[in-house]
């Protein structure tokens, strides 16, 4: 419970009830009707009211969110620490405390009307090295340091977005582009980029009692003609591509056709190979089967004509002579014929 708040709600109630009060009073004063005790409740009623209202106003209630600044009449015109979170006292109407959000905020810088804290184009225009221009949208993410909270009061009296953040990265975005070339900004150095801006940012910024917690680098957008000659280089590039990978597909083919082609001749190689070492040994066997010929032949003389009666037989019709008698006769017919018979007269 905010005990700060309550001693406010009290001190309210009892300054309302002293005017009902005297508005009572006077009313009956006017219609001749005495209100006996009215001036004891009167002033026990103000007296509440103002012992509620010093108490209230000395009391102050800080978020855990928060940190309080004290300006003080006392002090050289403010305390040297902030409030921390809690009830804390002040002197009643001497010293006053302004809060300040120590939570994470974020400022954004669009090209869209609506998305940014400024209403309209809020982007910011740059230069890249070779002069092309171009339109970062960003966003700071931020907090105060809270630890010095009462220096970040002192620099800025609470102007540190318009004073502090906003001025310094536009100036950061605009220093960082300068350094890059318009196709570096886009592509190949994007990354390099938004590091340097994070990087040069967080620097200005905690000079000023301001935590950078991230720096976004939303979008980069190009002229017009720019936009239209990127475009067509893209295109350009694409169908470049589209026919080298036509060429590649092709040469493909070619060189499937070449391996087909060259798979059918080895084919035909191997099998001429074959059917030459087929025909040279079935050469060699016959080769060999004629020498063992011969050789039998030249151990075994009447071997020939043995195998040439055996060619004859079985139905040979013919007697064989000695080997000094190379004629061949016709042997008798083994078939016995048969006789007549007598025929009776």
């Amino acid at each position: 419970m905010n005990i700060a708040a309550l001693v406010r709600g009290v001190a309210t109630l009892a300054w309302v009830a002293s005017i009902v009060l005297i508005g009572i009073s006077v009313a009956r004063a006017a219609r001749g009707q005495p209100f006996r005790g009215a001036t004891s409740l009167i002033i026990v009623s103000v007296v509440v009211a103002l012992a509620a209202t010093s108490v209230g106003a000395s009391l102050i209630f800080v978020q855990p969110t928060e940190r309080g600044v004290v300006i003080s009449a006392l002090q050289q015109g403010i305390r040297p620490e902030a409030l921390q979170p809690g009830i804390n006292f002040v002197v009643p109407f001497l010293e006053s405390v302004i809060p300040y959000s120590i939570t994470r905020q974020t400022y954004t810088m669009s090209i869209t009307p609506t998305e940014g804290q400024i209403a309209g184009d809020d982007s910011v225009e740059a230069r890249t090295s070779d002069g092309q221009v171009v339109k970062v949208d960003a966003s700071v993410i931020f907090s105060i340091d809270p630890d010095r909270v009462v220096a970040t009061h002192i620099l800025w009296q609470g102007r540190y977005i318009d004073n502090l953040i906003r001025p310094k990265a536009r100036g950061v975005i605009r220093d960082a582009v300068s350094q890059f070339r318009i196709e570096e900004v886009y592509s190949s150095q994007r990354f390099v980029l938004a590091e340097q801006m994070r990087s040069e940012l967080e620097v200005s910024l905690n000079e000023g009692g301001i935590i950078l917690h991230d720096f976004v680098l939303r979008n980069i957008a190009f002229s017009p003609e720019y936009a239209a000659s990127v475009e067509q280089k893209q295109i350009a590039e694409q169908t470049a591509q589209q026919a080298a990978f036509v060429v590649q597909q092709r040469t493909q083919e070619a060189e499937q056709a070449r391996q087909v082609a060259q798979g059918v001749a080895d084919a035909v190689v191997i099998a001429a190979q074959g059917d030459a070492q087929a025909r040279v040994i079935r050469a060699e066997a016959e080769a060999k089967a004629l020498l063992l010929i011969a050789d039998a032949l030249r151990n075994n003389p009447d071997l020939l004509t043995f195998e040439y009666i055996q060619k004859l037989a079985p139905g040979i019709q013919v007697m064989l002579v000695p080997s000094n008698n190379p004629f061949l006769l016709p042997l008798p017919s083994l078939t016995p014929s048969i006789a007549a018979e007598p025929t009776t007269p």
